[in-house]
């Protein structure tokens, strides 16, 4: 008889809810439990198990937002529970579970006596075992995360700080008790959540939907509701035949990979975090002593090294568990940081760092780059991955993308030098499936790649907040791994997926260029302060190491090598992809604030202390310069004495009709003739040629107030309809016009609001280019300030800098492509151009940018650059970027690229006055300019062995010489780990000259082994 799928739908829901459920737990039992709050911030093991824990009882409310409480829980199975292959006892738990997925509430971790962990308790995933003897004694160490969902998007809330989130308690213990478990009642619900969501996926007229329908409407006239335990045998047998048909030979497969995505802090502080790592890899290792088949990838060094400082047992075990190919270490970064914003050096530090703990810790060389929730991927990247060692690379973001989906799940990802590396973004668009039918069916339906490809990759398990696989994720595995109407689950390693995947075909798809996210573009402004304390960390990580290793090589100086490697680790933590994004609660970016300002103070006393040794105490002035291209008359990477000859101060005098201006001011300083109108805003630019950069009839440097209301996701996202609604700030309520030291300044005052913006405009003398000054006293909310340019130059692109190199985009919008690309990045300079002029603009602190085109009544094109100073979103932090902020900006008119790379990097403030006895010539130099000198350290290795990292800056093919005057006996090209990658490379001359010929944007690193010599001063 046919099967109505409707009706059989309602009956088995009504038979699994009212009466399947409930007969899993066949007995329950109380259990003594006691408890001891936490005063404060969360205490260490040893420590709670010390204290004096009161009675505690089931239904009473607990959880202060982020507090912590122990509970001491111990009991026995009573004697009359029978217990065998199909009966076992656990704990189960409900902490007052509020609906929220996992990792996004309470969440608990259970102890042994003897400290050693069992593992982690939260929703989905809420039993202990109990065991052999039938005895329970464990500690529960409870976590009162509150629930912020992220499905909120933009309700402001006060939970994401302690100081704001009040003292209610937030949860009620609802359940903590012994349960017998009848273990065939749980296999039936496993195989009617396989067999209902299979059929629910297939065409409704497909005879296999028809066949698995009628085998559900069968199992429910055996299954009796009031006697499930009795009849679940008999409906599992009526089911068997159903999930005993294999699939079809040309079935796609899916290598299936547990995995548990744990934001290294989101809507939870980094300490939280930290814990969330001990709960999930406890779950995790107690399912692979479950399940032998089963493997887990783990992507962040930092999570595993916070678990050996705080949680060395566990350490222990997973050691062991990666020695059995169980525990899989992928990924090989520090954590999940953003690519668009880090730095070269910071980008390249991620690897080293995180592939040289994994090495260390557990010998094993990770050979892929593990980035699922990233938000758009630089195309400097796979040079990098690849010079790291690593193979190949996984996203899955990219598949959030709103406008255009990528044309290929696996491709070559073409980075600026023309590396390639093998990349894959799962066709089943979750790094958190649950291996439910559904999501298998997704995975074959979008798989772009069927004509040459039958496998895809599946991350599976609880994430964000972390969590993991759990048993039911397993047993959906396990019934699905030869399955009829579903995709072939492998339970197998991101490797097997790589190797199967790449054996399959000769030729691939390329893609070229950046991997742009049509998503969270207003990451590039959230959280000012965060971004601009991560500049200047990475400036003076910098300086510390160029100084240092000037200071150990030329002195003999010690090199803080211990300092320098904590720095960087911090360091690139805070650039994890949601706290140097902007996108984390309020406690999350003041820790970040309160870092990046300790990192800076104990960086500048290493900068200083190595400068001291290399110059002497004494009272001759000097100018460091740390920027890889000579600035304001000093060399690069030297310590020089100031230009003797100064250039003579700026003029300003008032504007006149010759100067074809609506009043206002003129500002000269023989190289740059400025024109400030009465508003304080550039009307005119011309280099010394006459040629202005500001468009006919426009103003540069104006300030316009935008809403900003993104449709979803507050902190992360710049909608387009941005645009709709603007409001100019073109009139000052106070200005004024003055020389201070040579300086011509123009300054002017403009309230909008309660808030409070001192614009300057200012030009130097010798300048080639105008400063313009922001000191913003910021009160708005759900506003974007932008910072607009209106150029006089017909640009069909724009170049920006990016890391190791430059981009070029378009600034049409031709193809759907180009027109979701409309606010990108750059890191210290954007600049358009046409044949022979163009102009630059270099930042301090900012990173999002808009370039489009517009057609004057003149004939004349307009390109117009913005770019977003400050933003007001109000979720996750609802006082997101308010209050005192400055940043600084340049605007240089025919400037070159090497020209606007100069201006970044004197924004980039690589300048700074010294006092001593000496100069300091350079360590290491390349006789070609655009092949820059990125880093110059010692090895990891700690050798002594001189580490030096250029890049071809220009993207043009370069032959340059890489000179050094200390004493050398041997070099090599070395990777990113500085491993060799050739044989010793000849140099000529004593000291060391290296004759290297570069491709465009090529990273090299170079690798000297000192010669053994006295040291002595440098003259």
């Amino acid at each position: 008889m046919h099967s109505d799928p409707r009706r059989v739908r309602d009956r088995l829901t009504r038979f699994v809810e009212e009466s399947l459920r409930g007969a899993v737990h066949t007995r329950t039992a109380p259990l003594e439990i006691s408890s001891w709050e936490v005063p404060d911030e969360p205490v260490p093991f040893a420590e709670a198990r010390r204290q004096s824990f009161q009675p505690f009882a089931v239904g009473t409310r607990w959880g202060r937002p982020w507090s912590t409480r122990w509970l001491r829980v111990r009991g026995a199975v009573p004697d009359d529970w029978t217990l065998d292959t199909r009966h076992r006892a656990e704990v189960t738990i409900d902490l007052g579970f509020d609906g929220l997925a996992p990792g996004f509430q309470a969440e608990a971790l259970a102890f042994r006596p003897d400290g050693t962990i069992v593992k982690g308790v939260s929703p989905r995933n809420s039993h202990l075992p109990v065991d052999p003897g039938g005895a329970v004694d464990v500690f529960l160490e409870l976590a009162a995360n509150p629930g912020i969902p992220p499905e909120s998007h933009w309700l402001a809330t006060g939970l994401g700080d302690k100081a704001t989130a009040g003292a209610e308690e937030l949860y009620r213990l609802r359940t903590l008790e012994l349960a017998l478990v009848d273990h065939e009642v749980w296999e039936l619900l496993q195989d009617l959540d396989v067999v209902r969501g299979l059929a629910g996926q297939l065409p409704a007229d497909h005879p296999r939907a028809a066949q698995l329908w009628a085998a559900l409407d069968d199992m429910l006239d055996i299954a009796d509701p009031d006697a499930v335990g009795a009849t679940a045998s008999a409906a599992r047998a009526v089911l068997a035949p159903a999930l005993a048909v294999p699939t079809a030979s040309s079935a796609h497969t899916v290598v299936a990979t547990g995995h548990a995505h744990i934001d290294s802090a989101w809507l939870w502080p980094v300490r939280e975090t930290v814990r969330k790592c001990a709960r999930t890899f406890s779950n995790v290792l107690a399912l692979m002593d479950e399940h032998p088949d089963f493997r887990f990838a783990c992507s962040s060094a930092q999570q595993l090294a916070w678990v050996k400082e705080s949680y060395p047992d566990l350490f222990a075990r997973i050691r062991e568990k990666v020695a059995a190919g169980q525990f899989v270490l992928v990924g090989g970064q520090w954590v999940e940081p953003d690519t668009n914003m880090p730095g070269a050096e910071s980008t390249v530090r991620q690897l080293v760092h995180g592939k040289k703990f994994f090495l260390e810790e557990f010998g094993v060389e990770t050979t892929e780059v593990w980035l699922p929730d990233t938000f758009g991927y630089t195309a400097s990247l796979p040079q990098i991955v690849r010079l790291s060692g690593s193979d190949w690379f996984m996203t899955q973001k990219i598949s959030w993308n709103q406008t255009n989906a990528m044309p290929h799940h696996t491709f070559w990802w073409e980075g600026i030098d023309g590396t390639r590396v093998f990349t894959h973004f799962p066709p089943i668009e979750t790094y958190n499936a649950e291996l439910s039918p559904a999501e298998l069916a997704h995975a074959q339906r979008t798989y772009r790649d069927h004509g040459a490809g039958t496998v895809s990759l599946a991350p599976f398990g609880w994430g964000d907040g972390g969590g993991g696989p759990t048993r039911e994720m397993m047993a959906a595995a396990h019934r699905q791994a030869d399955l009829d109407g579903s995709p072939r689950v492998h339970l197998g390693t991101p490797r097997e997926f790589y190797e199967r995947a790449r054996a399959e075909r000769d030729e691939l798809p390329v893609w070229s260029g950046e991997m742009y996210l049509e998503l969270h573009r207003g990451t590039l402004t959230s959280q000012l302060r965060t971004k601009q304390g991560n500049r200047r960390v990475e400036r003076l990580l910098r300086e510390a190491e160029l100084w240092s290793t000037t200071a150990s090589i030329v002195l003999g100086s010690p090199y803080p090598y211990e300092d320098l490697e904590r720095i960087w680790r911090r360091t690139l933590l805070l650039q994890f992809h949601d706290i140097l994004p902007g996108s984390s609660i309020a406690w999350v970016h003041r820790e970040a604030e309160a870092d990046h300002e300790r990192l800076a103070g104990e960086l500048e006393a290493l900068v200083e202390n190595a400068i001291l040794a290399l110059t002497g105490r004494g009272d001759r002035r000097f100018v460091a310069n740390s920027a890889p291209v000579s600035l304001a008359g000093t060399a690069a990477a030297a310590i020089t004495a100031p230009p003797s000859a100064q250039p003579a101060p700026a003029e300003i005098r008032p504007a006149d009709h010759s100067d074809d201006a609506r009043g206002g001011w003129v500002l000269d300083n023989g190289r740059v003739r400025a024109v400030v109108d009465v508003d304080g805003l550039l009307q005119s630019v011309c280099d010394a040629s006459g040629r202005d950069a500001i468009a006919p009839g426009e103003r540069g440097a104006l300030l316009r107030l935008h809403r900003d209301v993104p449709d979803k996701w507050d902190a992360w996202d710049i909608d387009r309809h941005y645009l709709a609604t603007a409001v100019d700030l073109d009139s000052a309520d106070e200005i004024s016009a003055s020389i201070r030291d040579g300086v011509a300044v123009v300054e002017a005052i403009r309230r909008i609001g309660t808030s409070v913006v001192v614009q300057t405009i200012a030009l130097e003398p010798g300048r080639d280019a105008v400063d313009i000054t922001l000191e913003v006293d910021w009160h708005e909310r759900h506003k974007l300030l932008k910072l607009v340019f209106p150029l006089d130059v017909h640009a069909d692109r724009s170049t920006s800098e990016i890391q190791f190199g430059h981009l070029d985009r378009p600034t049409h919008a031709n193809t759907s492509w180009d027109e979701a690309r409309f606010e990108v990045v750059a890191h210290r300079w954007i600049r358009v151009a046409e044949d022979g002029y163009g102009v630059a603009i270099a930042n301090d602190s900012t990173f999002g940018h808009s370039v489009t085109r517009d057609t004057r009544p003149d004939g004349g094109t307009t390109t117009r650059v913005g770019l977003s100073v400050l933003r007001a979103p109000t979720f996750p932090d609802p006082e997101s970027d308010q209050g005192r902020h400055i940043l600084r900006f340049a605007l240089r008119p025919d400037a070159s690229v090497a020209d606007a790379a100069a201006e970044g990097y004197r924004l980039d403030r690589s300048l700074r006055d010294v006092v001593g006895v000496r100069e300091v010539a350079p360590l290491v130099w390349s006789t070609d300019p655009a092949v820059r000198i990125e880093t110059i350290k010692l090895a990891e290795d700690r050798t002594g062995d001189l580490i030096v990292r250029l890049y071809e800056s220009s993207g043009g093919r370069r032959s340059t010489v890489v000179a050094t005057d200390a004493a050398v006996d041997h070099v090599q090209i070395v990777d990113l780990l500085e491993r060799p990658l050739s044989d010793a490379v000849p140099f000529v001359g004593d000291p060391c000259r290296v004759t290297l010929e570069t491709r465009p944007f090529q990273i090299v690193t170079l690798r000297y082994r000192m010669r053994p010599t006295a040291s002595a001063p440098a003259a």
